[in-house]
């Protein structure tokens, strides 16, 4: 298989890589080595992973999502996911509630691990647990997703204590702590700082702590194995990492597959779709000539007007993992080899935001990985540092050296810090 190691391309000389993916590459000609006669501006752009928004208000940034005829934005949604995962937890404790309350004070505390408090799908997650265990409380008009700091008290005002009754007992619902994980470099969804976070919060208030909620597995697995593993308090994270869903059988309360085998392969099915210059729909609704093709409503959701591809979430627990602990696998209905006459092979840049980060480095790269060979694409995959922009745009010196690209931010905010580059 071709895999063009991450960071193998930050040879001084090579100096280039650019992201525009999704969309035809002008004129939709499948010959090889069309890259240098057509603008960069113009070649195929997908966003991926991070949707361009504002970090503020979460509104989509139009202009570029927009950005030519041929960008589209692959992820997951979002929010149905965040439905999930705060209904999974909801359940664990109903299920579990004879024995979840440790320490018998009536009070079923919990601590959330968030992400980024700017990232459009660490509000949504932040604000999907708070929704389904009731201590959300409004602000604006939508759900709080500030970190309530330390509560053990219940006096936030960024939530609420809640009341569940279950076998006609009254319990209350606590938001005991929750933080933003950034370590001192700027770097967020920081799985170190989790692990830091649960130490001093245990320390302090940890007979408390009933549960533990994260907005991401990286940052769960690290809390779960510092702490709540060898305490059986059950840890609940999101996007069903190998290690995560293996730890279930060991106590890791549960976590939600985003469908990274279908988001991987649209990533580069658009790619290939607008290169090939055939119907956008191609081996994603309508079946290809080598009989790919998802299930609408099942598999994706796609929005015309935000020009985004949402892959939907499965919840997986105690019940089901076992069909999860292979998380590279690449999805079967759309596992089938394109013909080269007819898809010739395309150069393409990929980039990670985060090299470390467990979820895309671990579970998307790899899918991607496979995919690519299916799709014939040669993707040259760049790892980024998860603090700073400039750490991957430095690295897009000559982006007419490739036909499409793939862009994965470090912030939702800064899409024109690689359009500005393609647009020259």
């Amino acid at each position: 298989m071709r895999k063009s190691k991450l960071l193998t391309v930050l040879v001084a000389a090579v100096l280039g890589v650019s992201m525009v993916g999704c969309g035809t590459s002008g004129g939709g000609s499948s010959s090889s080595g069309s890259a240098s006669s057509v603008a960069n501006k113009d070649k195929p752009l997908c966003w991926f992973n991070r949707q361009p928004s504002n970090s503020s208000t979460g509104e989509l940034d139009t202009t570029a999502l927009n950005f030519n005829k041929d960008t589209y934005y692959v992820g997951f949604d979002a929010n149905q996911g965040a439905e999930l995962q705060g209904q999974m937890v909801l359940d664990y404790i109903k299920k579990n509630i004879d024995k979840i309350d440790r320490n018998g004070d009536g009070v079923i505390g919990y601590v959330l691990a968030i992400g980024d408090i700017g990232h459009n799908d660490s509000i949504a997650r932040t604000c999907g647990v708070r929704s389904a265990l009731g201590t959300a409380v409004e602000k604006d008009g939508s759900v709080d997703s500030s970190p309530a700091g330390t509560n053990v008290d219940g006096t936030s005002k960024a939530v609420k204590d809640a009341t569940l009754e279950v076998n006609g007992k009254t319990y209350t619902i606590r938001e005991l702590a929750s933080q933003e994980m950034k370590n001192s470099a700027g770097a967020t969804w920081d799985a170190a700082t989790a692990g830091n976070a649960i130490g001093t919060w245990t320390a302090s208030f940890g007979k408390q702590i009933d549960v533990v909620v994260s907005n991401n597995d990286g940052m769960g697995m690290s809390m779960f194995n510092a702490w709540a593993k060898d305490n059986k308090v059950p840890t609940f994270g999101y996007d069903a990492n190998s290690d995560a869903v293996a730890a279930i059988a060991e106590g890791y309360g549960g976590t939600i597959s985003q469908h990274a085998d279908v988001q991987a392969y649209l990533t580069l099915r658009v790619l290939r779709n607008a290169l090939d210059g055939v119907d956008i729909d191609t081996g994603i609704g309508t079946p290809d000539d080598a009989g790919n093709c998802l299930t609408k409503d099942e598999d994706y959701r796609y929005s015309e007007e935000e020009r985004s591809y949402y892959a939907l979430n499965v919840a997986v627990t105690a019940d089901n993992y076992k069909d999860f602990t292979d998380s590279t696998k690449i999805y079967d209905k759309v596992s089938n080899q394109l013909d080269s006459g007819k898809s010739a092979e395309k150069k393409v840049w990929l980039n990670i935001y985060n090299a470390s980060d467990n979820f895309l480095s671990s579970t998307y790269q790899p899918l991607l990985e496979k995919y690519d060979d299916l799709l014939n694409l040669k993707v040259d995959y760049i790892g980024g540092d998860g603090q700073t922009e400039s750490n991957i745009t430095n690295r897009l010196g000559n982006p007419s050296e490739y036909d499409a690209f793939a862009i994965n931010m470090v912030k939702t905010d800064n899409a024109a810090s690689y359009t500005s580059i393609l647009s020259k």
